[in-house]
C-alpha cells in the first residue's frame, strides 16, 4: 500500500553556493506560495573559480524563468561562450552550441557532417566566428547580431552575488548557520541541528552541500554509482592570471596534456586555467610542474582539488533532493556542472507544480530516472573524448584508448563506424533529452578523425557549394564583433538589445 504524498509547504536548502541558490530561486519563482529558506554557512567559502556554462543556462534563466537578461549582464558580468576549441586529436576543431554537422543544406544530398574533411574546423557561422575570435556576426547597421546559440563564462563569486540578489527579490529567506548534525528516522530527515543550537525542520530538504553530500550521502546513505571505468581523472590543479593585452576569446579551450587535459576560461579581467589529471599516472608535483611550464603567466598559487567521478543512485531519497555536487561530479570537460543544476532545479519545480506540491511515488521515481539519465549521458559522452584522442602517446592516453568503458555510448560509436556521420537513426539511439544529441557525437568523432566505412565523395557541384558556403561564413566572421566590441555595445545607455 502506497503512503499518502506529503503536502510540501516549506523547503529548506542546505548550501548557499550556486547550486543552492539556483534551486531556491527556481523553486520560489515557480512556487511563490511555498516558503523557501537557504541555510548558508559563512565558514564554507565560495569556490572562487571561473565557470563555463552550456546553452541550458541562458535558456533556464531567460526563457524558463523569464528573467531580465540586462540585470544578469550588469551584475554577473559574464562573457560569451560559443563553444569549445578542442586541441584534441590530430588537429584542433570546434564544438559549438549550434547544429552545424547534423543539418542538411537544401542543395546537398547528405547532412553536413559528410562534407567535413581534415582541413575543416567547423561548418557554420558559429564555428567561423570562433575561428576568428569573434563573438557575433554583425547586423547591417553594424551592431552585434545577438543570438541564443551561446553560453557564458562567469566568475563564480559574481554569479553567487547575482543569485543572492535574485533570491532576495523573490522573497527567498537566506539564513546564516552551520549544520552540526542531521536527525534522521525512517529513511527521511526529521531535522537539522545547527552549531548555534537551533533545530530547523522542513517538508522537503534540498541537499546543496557540495562534495560533502551531508544529507543525501552521509545522513541517508544513498548508494553510489562509480564512473571510474569510463573517466580516469581524479584531480585538478587550478590557477590563473589577470588579463593584460590578450583578446577575450569567445570559447573555452580544452587542451590535451600528458595525463589529462587543461581548460582555459575567459573572463573580462581574468583568465582561469586548470589541469584535470589522473593521479594513477602523474603525481601532484609532476602535474603542477607541467601546468606551470604550459602557463608561465599564472599569478596566484595553484591549488589541487581532489574528486571522484560518479553519482548517487537516486537524486530524491525520502524527503531529500540533491542538487549539483551533492548528487555527483564529472570533470568539466563539457562544462556541464551548471547545466545539471538548472536541469535538476527545473525538473523539481515542474514536479512540484504538476503534483500540487504533493508528489506521489510515481513522479519521484520518474524524477530519479530522468536526472540519473542526464548524468549517465554526460559520462557516456565524455568517455568518447578519452577513448579516441590520439594527440599524445603517453601512458595515460594509451590506457584511455585501450581501456575506457564507453558504457551507453557504445551503440552510437558502433553506428558511426559503420555508417559515418549519418543522422537517420539519431532518434532511436539517443533519448530526446540527451543534451549533446547526435550533433555532439558527430562533432567529437569527426574532430578526433575516427574512421568510418561510408565516406562521401562530393559531386563537383556539391564541392563548389561547400567551399562557397565556408567562404561566406568566414567573410561574415571576419567582419564580426569581438567580445570586447559586444561588451562595449551592450553597455551603452541606449542600447536596445534585450
Amino acid at each position: 500500500m502506497q503512503s499518502t504524498p506529503r503536502k510540501i509547504s516549506r523547503i529548506l536548502v542546505l548550501g548557499g553556493g550556486s547550486a543552492g541558490l539556483i534551486a531556491a530561486h527556481t523553486l520560489k519563482r515557480k512556487l511563490p506560495q511555498v516558503e523557501v529558506e537557504v541555510l548558508r554557512s559563512k565558514e564554507i567559502g565560495i569556490i572562487g573559480v571561473g565557470e563555463g556554462t552550456t546553452a541550458a543556462f541562458p535558456r533556464h534563466f531567460f526563457e524558463y524563468l523569464k528573467m531580465n537578461p540586462q540585470d544578469f549582464y550588469k551584475e554577473a558580468e559574464p562573457t560569451w561562450k560559443l563553444g569549445i576549441r578542442f586541441l584534441w586529436g590530430p588537429e584542433e576543431f570546434f564544438y559549438t552550441f549550434s547544429r552545424e554537422y547534423s543539418q542538411r543544406w537544401p542543395e546537398m544530398s547528405r547532412n553536413v557532417g559528410f562534407y567535413v574533411d581534415r582541413q575543416t574546423r567547423g561548418a557554420g557561422i558559429t564555428s567561423a566566428c570562433m575561428a576568428r575570435d569573434k563573438a557575433f556576426p554583425r547586423k547591417p547597421d553594424g551592431s552585434p547580431h545577438l543570438h541564443n546559440n551561446h553560453a557564458f563564462h562567469i566568475e563564480n563569486v559574481k554569479l553567487v552575488a547575482w543569485l543572492e540578489k535574485a533570491c532576495m527579490r523573490e522573497k527567498v529567506k537566506i539564513t546564516d548557520g552551520t549544520m552540526a548534525s542531521a536527525e534522521a528516522a525512517g529513511g527521511e530527515i526529521t531535522a537539522l541541528h545547527l552549531e548555534d543550537g537551533r533545530r530547523v525542520t522542513a517538508d522537503l530538504y534540498i541537499d546543496a552541500s557540495g562534495f560533502r553530500s551531508e544529507l543525501l550521502g552521509r545522513a541517508l546513505g544513498t548508494p553510489y554509482v562509480d564512473y571510474s571505468k569510463s573517466l580516469f581523472c581524479d584531480r585538478a590543479v587550478i590557477a590563473g592570471w589577470p588579463r593584460t593585452h590578450e583578446p577575450i576569446k569567445p570559447y573555452t579551450i580544452a587542451e590535451t596534456m600528458n595525463a589529462g587535459w587543461c581548460w582555459q576560461i575567459e573572463h573580462e579581467n581574468w583568465i582561469n586555467r586548470g589541469y584535470v589529471y589522473s593521479s594513477a599516472f602523474i603525481s601532484d608535483e609532476e602535474a603542477l610542474s607541467e601546468f606551470r611550464s604550459k602557463n608561465p603567466k599564472i599569478a596566484n598559487e595553484p591549488r589541487v582539488v581532489k574528486f571522484r567521478s560518479g553519482r548517487y543512485r537516486d537524486h530524491w531519497t525520502g524527503n531529500v533532493v540533491g542538487v549539483g555536487n551533492s548528487v555527483g561530479f564529472v570533470e568539466p570537460l563539457e562544462a556541464t556542472a551548471l547545466q545539471l543544476i538548472v536541469v535538476e532545479s527545473s525538473t523539481l519545480a515542474d514536479t512540484l507544480v504538476d503534483s500540487l506540491c504533493e508528489p506521489p511515488p510515481s513522479l519521484i521515481k520518474l524524477y530519479n530516472k530522468y536526472n540519473s539519465g542526464a548524468w549517465d549521458d554526460i559520462r557516456d559522452f565524455l568517455a568518447v573524448h578519452y577513448a579516441f584522442n590520439t594527440r599524445l602517446d603517453t601512458p595515460f592516453w594509451r590506457a584511455c584508448r585501450a581501456d575506457t568503458d564507453l558504457a551507453g555510448a557504445t551503440q552510437v560509436v558502433d553506428f558511426y563506424k559503420e555508417n559515418g556521420p549519418s543522422v537517420v537513426a539519431a532518434d532511436s539511439m539517443l533519448h530526446p533529452s540527451n543534451s549533446f544529441g547526435i550533433e555532439g557525437y558527430i562533432v567529437m568523432l569527426l574532430g578526433q578523425q575516427v574512421p568510418h566505412a561510408k565516406p562521401h565523395v562530393p559531386t563537383p557541384q556539391e564541392a563548389k557549394i561547400w567551399s562557397g558556403r565556408l567562404a561566406a561564413f568566414d567573410s561574415h566572421a571576419v567582419a564580426g564583433a569581438s567580445v570586447e566590441d559586444t561588451l562595449k555595445w551592450i553597455r551603452q545607455p541606449n542600447a536596445n538589445w534585450a
